[in-house]
């Protein structure tokens, strides 16, 4: 009997259009839970390439990945300035548009 090999999945090797990340973040955002939301910024972040992404972000690459470990809790403006560095923004829209 043969042993069937089975591939990690993994997210960042889909992320390939704008577009295509912007739909995953926004599935992260609507979790509602920040450890999906930063396992998704990682997602992207390794699909564009961590060390552009850190320094687009202004930080070192320990501190990106220190920062979007498992558990870890990032100040708010190093999310923003990663989601800038990811070029994608955060809107709002009233929740009775959402759950319409």
């Amino acid at each position: 009997m043969s042993k069937t090999e089975i591939a990690r999945f993994d997210a960042s090797d889909y992320l390939d259009s704008e577009e295509m990340i912007a739909e995953y973040l926004n599935a992260a955002l609507e979790e509602g839970d920040t450890a999906v939301l930063l396992s998704a910024i990682a997602d992207v972040a390794k699909a564009r390439g961590m060390t552009k992404v850190a320094a687009d972000a202004g930080l070192g690459r320990e501190s990106l990945y220190k920062a979007l470990t498992p558990g870890a809790k990032p100040r708010f403006d190093t999310v923003m300035k990663l989601m800038h560095a990811l070029g994608v923004k955060l809107t709002t829209v009233p929740e009775t548009v959402i759950h319409a």
